[in-house]
């Protein structure tokens, strides 16, 4: 029986699965999952205790790598569903990385609560792609930010 996963960071191959926020092989790292929503981009994740900024409220780092893996998680599932694929037909998905990291923060977000990113993703060439996104807190907006994602180069000379 063939196991469906829905999170794109699900099927990345296990050399590209690594990253401290995303990576499912990180076993220290946050492990943010993307699926679809409708017609929207969504991550869903809790922040840990060390991921206190000041009591009762979350390290703006943590958001920003949220939005981070979000964004090229989006554009990750957005070629791969334009290439014709779905998660978990068994073909590899393209991978990429950040150009571009904008964080806009909105409110201070409250520790203790899931933390929601919501992204829409535009095509802007066809091996860049941008993705606004924006994180709420018990439906609160937090923080908004856009990334500019481009697919990983096969060598880094």
């Amino acid at each position: 029986m063939q196991v469906v996963t829905k999170a794109i960071q699900d099927i990345y191959l296990d050399d590209y699965a690594w990253c401290y926020g995303c990576g499912r092989l990180n076993q220290d790292g946050l492990h943010f999952k993307t699926v679809w929503e409708e017609n929207k981009t969504v991550t869903v994740y809790t922040p840990r205790e060390e991921h206190t900024a000041i009591p009762g409220f979350v390290y703006g780092g943590l958001i920003a790598s949220l939005i981070d893996c979000h964004g090229t998680g989006s554009a990750s599932m957005m070629l791969h569903h334009k290439n014709g694929h779905r998660i978990g037909d068994g073909t590899e998905p393209p991978r990429f990385v950040t150009a571009s990291l904008h964080v806009d923060f909105i409110k201070p977000t409250p520790h203790g609560v899931e933390l929601r990113a919501e992204g829409t993703v535009e095509e802007i060439h066809p091996k860049k792609f941008k993705v606004k996104t924006a994180v709420f807190a018990d439906k609160i907006c937090c923080a908004k930010g856009e990334v500019i994602a481009v697919i990983m180069p096969s060598t880094f000379k």
